[in-house]
């Protein structure tokens, strides 16, 4: 890109003309981040928010001095990586001549470009054997093919297939010579993560404009970021990894016939505290006492103080060696350090889940340290299969966010269900000085996709049994009548099986193909399902039936119009848990009582169905009718959750199958 920074807003935009709204976005995003701004955008499906942001911040970086910031496009869908890298070809196709076109690396996580990877270690043998001038002769190639053009990281894996080049360390270095990385948002979220690769990149959070598609996931994915769990089998598995660490270090001193060195000596040291800890009776008396305190209650789990955790630890390791530390969390600290620097080789036999488990528990404990004293952390016990386990849950991503936010030089946070916007940058920590939140229309015609409430029917837990057959009466009024696919969310897998049941015993009288979304099913059977609606759009329509929240009803695009209607099953409320009631308990403190059942149930809750409805419509052209059952979204609290949208009642199932087929009696 040239220094002269002089001409239109849309030199960056990739189409040939913006639409309204994307005008509207490109300046408000400009605005913003030229004055080390947010935007919260609530963009829906088809306003072009990618594109729109891309010119935004490309726009804004020429006009930050002379050294620009570097852009930082977050995404946690490898889909969404693609449309990025296109983009970018369409601008540089539009850059006039004086203008360097822009540069782009895209990166994955490291399983995903290295074939071979040690899990204990994190290093892979993609450059085994090579010399230290061969691999920097390997990478210049590399890196030279990447900056050629915007390349999607499938190209580069193909690139380096029969290369004994290591890719990932490759683009990484490569990203300090672009202007734009497209990567996942843990490189900047996950402070592990973050320390890690962003010196490598060369990037200065400072001096970076962060750009974050789907921001709705955000806190949720912040706060997986220091979800761990401690159990007893997690000790087991971490003696066993700290006793063949312990080996291996005796064996390769044994072979080189040296003084047992201190590396020998901290090893057998973490050997005795784990036994102490497993076999000890603190910890256990510790669980066989918060499981009848649940017991007690009544309750699934239960909240325990990260304190007392802490000194149960602590005092599980007073004496296990001969040194002396009257301070009860530097004796759990130093012990983490001896956990953290354990290393074993990888075994081949244990799931990808499965790793080294000193560090897990090394981990674990570092966080109770952290968070020992903040209420932003809960520490929840229940028991699974009998086994009893400690869960640790942020309540607030805003104590990762804010820091980050404040040291940006700017962002641009949008989705189609950041709704509404200021309750995230309220979660999130965003400056409240600094920050716009907008919402978009998406300028598609509102007869494409009316919104059908029934106002007999609903999931509420004391309702739900006398709903039942008037809700299973309402869904089978769509499937009737819907010409094509019809999808159908319900609010759980357990709701989700009671009815596709009821259905498989009447299916041989619907004709129509059933699918059905399992649990933990991976991307390929994702594949396969959106391959048999293509499949079945043109003959008689398939239905599908999957869950609110789930894979199939998020972050999945139904291109090509190949759903047709969509049913959304009541309202997914959050069940009572140990860790909602002590999240509702902190958004109370920290906003008020209104705010906090907002923002920790009922907006998730009602964002669910709104991510649903956005499957559908992926262009103007599109149509799509969506019914919701759930009378409680007319309710004004739960109506005021929702955007405008078309919405219409409908009273009973019968007047759903009319309501379904003069819709597609329109042509």
């Amino acid at each position: 890109m040239s220094e002269d920074t002089k001409g239109e807003e849309s030199l960056f935009f990739a189409h040939e003309t913006p639409r309204e709204s994307q005008i509207g976005m490109i300046s408000d995003g400009l605005n913003s981040l030229l004055n080390r701004g947010f935007l919260m955008a609530a963009a829906p499906t088809g306003i072009g928010k990618t594109a729109a942001s891309i010119a935004s911040a490309l726009r804004a970086s020429c006009d930050t001095g002379e050294e620009r910031p570097k852009i930082m496009f977050l995404t946690g869908r490898q889909s969404q990586h693609r449309i990025v890298v296109d983009t970018i070809k369409e601008v540089n196709k539009k850059i006039p001549s004086g203008y360097s076109s822009v540069r782009l690396v895209d990166i994955i996580g490291r399983e995903g470009m290295c074939e071979n990877i040690d899990r204990s270690t994190g290093k892979c043998s993609c450059e085994e054997g090579l010399t230290e001038s061969e691999k920097r002769f390997l990478r210049s190639g590399l890196e030279e093919f990447i900056h050629s053009e915007p390349r999607h990281v499938d190209q580069v894996l193909r690139k380096v297939k029969n290369q004994d080049v290591c890719a990932w360390s490759t683009a990484r270095e490569a990203a300090k010579k672009t202007d734009i990385i497209v990567c996942d948002y843990n490189h900047v979220f996950v402070e592990g993560v973050r320390e890690a690769s962003l010196p490598v990149m060369g990037v200065d959070l400072e001096n970076t404009i962060l750009i974050i598609d789907e921001a709705h996931n955000l806190p949720d994915r912040i706060r997986s970021g220091l979800e761990r769990r401690f159990t007893e089998r997690v000790l087991e598995r971490a003696l066993f990894d700290a006793q063949e660490y312990k080996e291996a270090i005796e064996d390769k001193e044994k072979k080189l016939d040296i003084p047992e060195s201190n590396q020998l000596k901290e090893a057998k040291i973490l050997e005795l505290q784990i036994k102490a800890l497993k076999d000890g009776n603190g910890l256990k008396n510790w669980f066989e006492e918060k499981h009848n305190e649940n017991n007690v209650t009544k309750g699934d789990d239960l909240k325990v103080d990260t304190q007392d955790f802490l000194d149960v630890i602590s005092d599980g390791l007073e004496g296990v060696s001969d040194e002396y530390c009257d301070d009860r969390i530097q004796r759990v600290r130093t012990m983490i350090s001896r956990l953290l620097s354990v290393v074993v080789e990888e075994d081949e036999s244990l799931d990808e889940e499965e790793g080294n488990e000193c560090t897990t528990l090394g981990e674990f404990l570092e966080i109770c340290i952290r968070y020992r004293a903040s209420p932003a952390l809960a520490l929840v016990f229940d028991e699974e299969l009998d086994m009893s386990r400690i869960t640790s849950h942020l309540l607030d991503p805003s104590v990762v966010g804010r820091p980050i936010f404040e040291q940006c030089s700017g962002s641009i946070l949008m989705s189609g269900t950041l709704y509404p916007p200021q309750m995230y940058s309220e979660i999130l920590g965003i400056p409240g000085d600094r920050v716009s939140c907008k919402e978009y229309d998406s300028g598609f015609p509102l007869g494409n996709r009316p919104i059908l409430i029934a106002n007999d029917v609903t999931t509420k837990y004391s309702e739900r049994e006398e709903s039942m057959d008037s809700i299973l009466a309402h869904i089978r009024a769509v499937i009737d009548k819907t010409r094509g696919n019809v999808a159908i969310f319900a609010p759980s897998y357990s709701m989700l099986n009671k009815i596709f049941s009821h259905f498989e015993e009447t299916w041989p009288r619907i004709n129509k193909a059933t699918l059905k979304e399992e649990q933990g099913m991976s991307k390929a059977a994702v594949q396969n399902i959106l391959s048999s609606l293509r499949e079945h759009q043109n003959m008689s329509g398939a239905a599908l039936f999957g869950v609110l929240s789930g894979k199939l009803s998020e972050g999945v695009d139904y291109s090509d119009n190949i759903l047709n209607s969509i049913v959304c099953v009541g309202l997914p409320m959050p069940p009572p848990s140990a860790r909602q009631d002590a999240l509702i308990r902190y958004y109370t403190n920290k906003f008020d009582r209104n705010k906090a059942w907002k923002y920790a149930s009922l907006q998730p809750a009602v964002n669910s169905i709104l991510q649903a409805l956005g499957r559908p419509i992926r262009k103007k052209e599109d149509r799509a009718i969506v019914v919701l059952l759930e009378k409680r979204l007319l309710g004004q609290r739960e109506a005021s959750c929702l955007p405008n949208m078309h919405k219409m009642q409908t009273s009973n199932p019968a007047r759903t199958k009319e309501r379904v087929q003069a819709f597609f009696e329109i042509s």
